[in-house]
């Protein structure tokens, strides 16, 4: 996923560069501070593991509730270039965002049996919010990566709280939706018998059952699929959470899956604050592609967050089917976040 890094001394071993290569020459890799909210829980751990892992992040800052010290000292002993700190409690919140240039939240309680994301709502719309509130305060110009389920609510919640204190910029907040591309890739490979690595997939739509719409009419390489395995892969993608639920046993959610997704998303937010072209991947973001106002769609990243939202490209007609099905679901929740919003 990350690649190697090649650490030169300096006169001063603080001032020591760390060097990436991201094409065919190697640049210096900016200081990047990067904040996980919810750092303690079942996605925070592992991602707080992957992002130590990352040569990009150069300051690491672990927030949550309870735990945070323990998980801040685990973590900060690997031998990688980020400094770790643990915050616990609201006291620290604020100096956990401070210069964050990224902010990445899992917070929030998880899936059990049974549960639909959106019976989740209620608990962590009002998480997201008040994290969002601290965020516009003491880190305004931070992209904002919002995992904390269910997303399709809970980035329009987080615009609102952003309007609502000034500092929104539709280019800064991700809803990140990384999980259902990295399912449909591999879902894909599986019935295409193809190497998975090689496999691209877009995903559209939202980020909850029948609102995932994964285009494998887009799929690289393509395979000569049947109508039945489309429709049975297309499934398979909007119920992998289910998947993962039910095979937990009421023991969790996908909390390892969406670690994983969740750093690939903000490996490509980094690697686009720091001016890596052409840096595409699907999120769901503020957008005018279709006539919902967030839309999970590919988009180019860049200095600014979002570059460029890109359009959706040509569909098959079972996949036209799906965009028009999505719809009502997904307009209902962006009212429902951003109503919670203004309450």
């Amino acid at each position: 996923m990350f690649r190697s890094v090649i650490v030169r001394s300096s006169s001063s071993a603080k001032q020591s560069l760390l060097r990436r290569s991201f094409s065919s020459s190697s640049s210096s890799v900016p200081e990047r501070k990067v904040a996980i909210l919810g750092a303690a829980g079942g996605i925070g751990q592992p991602l707080a593991l992957l992002m130590k892992l990352n040569p990009l992040v150069s300051s690491l800052s672990l927030f949550d509730i309870a735990n945070t010290p323990g998980v801040a000292a685990d973590v900060g002993h690997i031998n990688t270039r980020s400094e770790v700190v643990g915050y616990m409690g609201d006291d620290e919140l604020a100096k956990a965002l401070e210069g964050a240039d990224l902010v990445i939240i899992p917070a929030g309680v998880p899936r059990k049996p049974g549960m639909t994301r959106d019976d989740l709502f209620n608990i962590n719309a009002g998480i997201v919010k008040n994290l969002c509130s601290a965020i516009a305060k003491y880190c305004p110009h931070a992209l904002v990566n919002m995992i904390s389920n269910p997303v399709n609510s809970t980035v329009p919640i987080a615009a609102e709280i952003f309007k609502k204190a000034g500092m929104y910029d539709e280019k800064k907040l991700f809803g990140v939706t990384t999980l259902d591309v990295v399912r449909a890739k591999t879902f894909y490979a599986g019935k295409a018998n193809v190497p998975v690595a090689e496999v691209n997939v877009p995903v559209i739509g939202g980020h909850a059952g029948v609102t995932i719409l994964p285009l494998f009419s887009q799929a690289t390489p393509q395979a000569n699929l049947s109508s039945d395995v489309l429709t049975a892969l297309t499934k398979r993608t909007q119920d992998g959470g289910t998947e993962v639920v039910e095979a937990k046993a009421g023991k969790g959610s996908a909390t390892l899956s969406m670690a994983y997704a969740g750093a690939l998303f903000a490996d490509a937010c980094l690697k686009g604050l720091n001016g890596v072209p052409d840096v595409v991947e699907c999120s769901y973001v503020q957008s005018t592609i279709t006539e919902l106002p967030f839309f999970a769609s590919k988009v180019r990243l860049g200095k600014n967050g979002v570059e460029e939202v890109l359009d959706l490209g040509p569909l098959s007609d079972f996949e036209k089917e799906g965009l028009e099905a999505l719809k009502p679901e997904l307009k209902s929740s962006i009212e429902k976040g951003v109503k919670f919003a203004n309450q």
